[in-house]
């Protein structure tokens, strides 16, 4: 599923968004560090949700101008397995976001399963830069803040869901310094 992830990820953002397409490739990078944790299945299932998860940027695929919720649909509609479609729309606390937005009900398509793969998905879109390389959760949420400014939408959400994005970057480190694996986190 991986295979197939990345080339549709390279398709929809290396043109179109080169930046994005970077922070996913690192998003990527970061998830197959910590595949080791997972049964072959779900560390397949991880990276494809890596390399996916900010596909609903895309304008063509935007539909609700929310883009887990814009990703999600569009991997529904490529017959993607609905496990990977909801990773994707829950990605990075998705569901604040919504709220905010007025998209609660669209969102509820899915459920956020919670699970130790989902907090590393976390882990790993938080602690990647818009260019790929490897940053801590608090740098990167304080790159996010500047980059849409004290007033737009996008930076109240980061504020409000820094305590969950911070609970599963803690316990996917946790996790992989329990199991050996060693990362880079800046």
């Amino acid at each position: 599923m991986a295979r197939q992830a990345e080339q549709v990820a390279r398709e929809l953002l290396q043109d179109e968004l080169p930046r994005r397409w970077e922070h996913v490739q690192g998003v990527a990078r970061r998830a197959a560090m910590a595949s080791p944790l997972f049964s072959v299945d779900d560390a397949d299932l991880l990276v494809a949700a890596a390399l996916l998860h900010d596909i609903g940027y895309v304008d063509r695929l935007s539909t609700a101008r929310f883009h887990p919720l814009d990703g999600a649909r569009y991997l529904r509609a490529q017959g993607f397995p609905r496990r990977l479609c909801a990773l994707v729309a829950h990605h990075s606390c998705a569901y604040r976001e919504a709220e905010l937005r007025g998209l609660t009900a669209d969102l509820a398509e899915w459920v956020d399963e919670a699970s130790d793969l989902r907090d590393v998905l976390w882990w790993a879109d938080m602690t990647t830069t818009p260019n790929g390389k490897p940053t801590n959760i608090d740098d990167r949420i304080e790159e996010i803040q500047k980059r849409y400014g004290p007033e737009d939408l996008v930076t109240f959400f980061i504020r409000q869901a820094k305590p969950e994005l911070v609970g599963a970057v803690v316990r996917t480190e946790e996790r992989l310094q329990a199991a050996g694996i060693g990362y880079t986190a800046k």
